[in-house]
């Protein structure tokens, strides 16, 4: 096992004197964390691979790095607590003015370019260009910063960037100016320095969370609540309204319309976010969803009187239609949760309870008209109507199925 040891070292030495610094991607996701683009390329194979692996102890004082990937200046690695380029620890295997690749330290403060630092405790450099392949290796010592000051975390956002380097050598510095970055990726998730086990959940972005918000206000409270209102309140307080409509019908057109344009919002900006079509059913389902939104308000304007001996073609087209929408929402609601990455199936669960709930006061809705219809009561509650505990009784539940979820995507 001893020769063994000293055949390794005499071959890293042997490698640093040739010019060639091992690459190797064992070990990624066990001992190191890893990041590269192409994701999973191999930077042995394949020449246009970018590569960085970090392997840090337990106590994070140590970590041995390498950066690889083809650059005309450099190809620079950096450690973020977002994916924006600002507040960055930044490590940087560039050519100097030899064209000698040579490894920096740097702070990101944003789009100008990073300031240089002192190399600090960085040992074990090992540094090779091949074929116009950049390869630097080292152990630094120095805490990460992200904020101009040393973290204690071990999750961060990974950078990649390369790009072109002046020959005009830095003061006090043999190595160039290193140029604006002609390349860049960013990790979509944070890693974990110290657990390379640990995979960091990936949080959605706020333009995902609100789309998924206007869904679920728009399908489970606004257009479940005016759907409820136009089948079972018509005969509440039938005769007063304003400009010559019962309130139930206001309440209702007032209700739907607040839902299309949530829907209408909310398609928008996830496809405009997006920019593709990705997620399986869920934005079939959409798609579906708006249409048929859109198609329910013209075709109520153009509706004959309710005289008219072909009516009945409108209520039962326009019910249908309703019907349809409220399915296909639901639909989409689910698989948008299921996109969500819900571990522990909560979120679908407070949907599942959303739909046992409102189907139960559906039914209550139903018992009781039919028992009206027939001059009988099912259960009274004195001088107040029925439909309106019932309805009342249903947004409170309503709200609390809502909020559940509401939080529940904040903090995806």
């Amino acid at each position: 096992m001893k020769n063994y040891f000293v055949s390794v070292e005499h071959l890293f030495k042997l490698c640093q004197l040739f010019g060639w610094v091992p690459t190797t991607k064992s070990g990624c996701g066990v001992s190191k964390v890893c990041f590269s683009q192409p994701d999973n390329c191999d930077p042995t194979t394949n020449t246009a691979c970018y590569f960085m692996s970090v392997q840090a102890g337990s106590t994070q004082s140590e970590m041995q790095v390498q950066i690889v990937g083809p650059g005309s200046g450099y190809v620079a690695i950096g450690f973020s607590d977002d994916q924006s380029m600002g507040n960055d620890d930044i490590y940087i295997c560039g050519k100097d003015t030899n064209g000698i690749p040579q490894v920096q330290h740097a702070f990101s403060t944003g789009t100008r370019a990073p300031n240089i630092l002192s190399l600090g405790n960085v040992s074990d450099i090992q540094t090779s260009i091949t074929n116009g392949v950049l390869n630097c290796s080292f152990t630094s010592r120095n805490a990460i910063s992200t904020a101009s000051r040393a973290a204690s975390v071990s999750q961060y956002y990974l950078m990649i960037a390369s790009g072109p380097s002046s020959q005009e050598p830095r003061t006090f510095s043999h190595l160039g100016s290193i140029q604006v970055h002609t390349t860049t990726f960013v990790s979509q998730a944070k890693a974990d320095l110290v657990n390379p086990t640990v995979i960091a959940s990936e949080p959605f972005p706020a333009i995902v969370k609100a789309h998924g918000a206007l869904m679920l206000i728009a399908w489970m409270t606004t257009g479940s609540v005016g759907m409820l209102i136009a089948r079972y309140l018509k005969a509440v307080g039938k005769g007063r309204g304003c400009c010559g409509k019962d309130f139930w019908f206001l309440a209702h057109v007032t209700l739907m319309s607040l839902s299309i344009i949530a829907t209408a919002i909310a398609f928008i900006i996830i496809f405009s976010y997006a920019q593709d079509w990705a997620g399986g059913a869920h934005p079939v389902l959409g798609c579906l969803v708006m249409i048929l939104s859109l198609i329910q308000p013209i075709v109520a304007a153009l509706r004959c009187d309710p005289q008219h001996e072909r009516r009945f073609i409108f209520n039962w087209a326009h019910s249908f239609n309703a019907l349809a929408i409220k399915g296909l929402a639901v639909a989409a609601i689910f698989t948008g949760l299921a996109l969500i990455g819900d571990k522990q199936g909560w979120m679908l669960g407070v949907m599942g309870g959303f739909v046992a709930w409102e189907a139960l006061m559906y039914i209550f809705q139903d018992l009781h008209m039919r028992a009206t219809k027939k001059d009988s009561t099912i259960c009274s509650f004195g001088m107040m109507n029925t439909e309106v505990i019932l309805l009342v009784l249903y947004i409170l539940g309503n709200l609390a199925f809502l909020i559940a979820l509401l939080v529940g995507i904040g903090r995806a």
